[in-house]
């Protein structure tokens, strides 16, 4: 079996090169195996490296923490960490009183009371006493969460900076958005153009809401704070329909009804954050357990005179390799079985034999429900990214035998031609004295790589008849 071998010469004005030769096309080869062994290794740094042990105390982790959740954080009223979130929150509303000039003189309601004469809105009508018990039903235990201004969403905030521009109050109540015109004779909102207004707007929105996170100044006992984000969506969504003159659903409505009714019971932002407590317990936990058993591994296995702060980072860092976004699947998930369980019960519990949907959705973790939403969302996308690359992979792997069978060839051809003692008559070229040696090296050379006779340029006058063309 004949093989030629053809070397493309590239004459300039005082130098001779080729575009490839055994050896460069060796390198070549090596270069794009190279990239070919990424490929194939990239299949691995996507798929989790759990093993038993991981999933087992990956498990545990969310197991103790649902169990923190049934006992110690239950439902508003009967919350031991609920409790504790509440004294916290007060404590920030006095700090924050503190910082906008509060004497420090007083109790929580006195801070309470100084908050909302700093920062007063005209849509902060309670019902108590106030046209508003009668038009639009509110009353002490529900303004909070049916005013608009008093939601801590983006639209909450739209809202609040609308009303304090045009003196008005806006509400969600009985599937509606009403808004009530000139609610407050004696508001009037500080700025001189339209920026200054907008900071005010939003420095009064923010201010009132610190004033009411742990209750009105009147407020006796707990009192009721402002709505937790997740459930205020129930009012944002039925404001925009209604905006845009679309129908609210009966599902809309009801959902809207049962986040009221859990607010009256104390589902408020407090008891909201009370619920991440556990949340965040059981990722600390994850997380620190595949730090810790990675970073043994590292030194159990690693020679102290090649150990380095930043190879036994990379050895343990515990966030975004898939290994610990597995666990916190497993845990999460093993959390949110537990929770859900708990939450089933008693409420079937409460209702008798039939689920009392209040007591399910008191007790139900949505912050836990949550996490594990991303994190379910997490592995699906590494399941389709893991898939995209193991095609690549096998396409790699198939390349890769070409290419381990293409330098064995260029191997074998470079013992047959003797290609490195050979191809240095470039270097000769270039030495304007020396161009007959290098002639006949070329001459060797092409005779060697089979090439045809009349191709062969034995003479400089070949060469020059060769580039001029024939």
């Amino acid at each position: 079996m004949n093989s030629t071998n053809i070397l493309k010469l590239d004459v300039s004005d005082d130098k001779v090169s080729f575009a490839s030769s055994i050896e460069t096309a060796r390198q070549a080869a090596e270069a794009e195996q190279y990239k070919l062994e990424e490929t194939i290794q990239s299949v691995r740094l996507l798929k989790p490296e759990c093993d038993k042990l991981d999933y087992a105390l990956a498990a545990s982790s969310g197991a103790l923490c649902g169990l923190i959740d049934i006992f110690l954080v239950g439902k508003p009223g009967e919350s031991p960490i609920g409790k504790l979130t509440d004294q916290w929150f007060t404590k920030r509303t006095m700090d924050f009183a503190k910082l906008c000039g509060w004497d420090g003189k007083g109790d929580a309601s006195s801070a309470i009371r100084c908050l909302e004469k700093k920062f007063c809105v005209p849509y902060d009508q309670r019902g108590a006493g106030d046209a508003a018990a009668a038009v639009f039903s509110l009353s002490p235990k529900d303004h909070h969460f049916k005013s608009l201004g008093h939601n801590p969403t983006l639209l909450g905030l739209f809202f609040s900076i609308l009303d304090q521009f045009t003196n008005q109050s806006h509400f969600v109540s009985g599937g509606e958005l009403i808004s009530l015109q000139d609610a407050d004779g004696s508001f009037k909102l500080q700025g001189n153009n339209i920026p200054s207004k907008l900071f005010c707007g939003f420095a009064n929105w923010f201010g009132h809401l610190i004033s009411d996170i742990s209750g009105s100044s009147g407020s006796k006992g707990r009192g009721m704070g402002i709505p937790s984000p997740f459930w205020a969506w129930t009012n944002d969504i039925i404001a925009i329909k209604r905006s845009l003159n679309m129908p609210v659903s009966e599902f809309d409505h009801n959902l809207n009804e049962l986040a009221l009714s859990i607010y009256k019971k104390g589902y408020d932002f407090r008891f909201q954050t009370a619920q991440l407590i556990p949340v965040f317990i059981n990722e600390t936990i994850v997380r620190l357990i595949y730090a810790v058993r990675r970073m043994i591994k590292y030194f159990v296995e690693t020679d102290g005179t090649e150990r380095s702060a930043s190879a036994m980072w990379n050895a343990c860092e515990p966030f975004t390799n898939p290994t610990v976004k597995r666990m916190l699947t497993v845990a999460h998930g093993t959390f949110c079985l537990i929770d859900l369980g708990d939450a089933t019960m008693r409420g079937f519990a409460a209702g008798g034999g039939s689920l009392n949907v209040t007591e399910f959705f008191l007790r139900l973790n949505v912050a836990g429900v949550g996490r594990f939403t991303i994190s379910l969302y997490g592995e699906a996308k590494r399941a389709v990214n893991v898939y995209k690359a193991e095609a690549d992979a096998r396409f790699a792997e198939r390349e890769k035998k070409i290419i381990e069978n293409y330098q064995k060839g260029l191997s074998e051809l470079s013992r047959i031609y003797d290609d490195r003692n050979l191809v240095n008559f470039v270097h000769d070229l270039k030495c304007s004295d020396m161009y007959e040696q290098a002639l006949l090296k070329s001459a060797i050379l092409a005779e060697k790589r089979n090439v045809p006779e009349s191709e062969i340029l034995r003479k400089k006058q070949d060469i020059d008849f060769y580039f001029r063309g024939r």
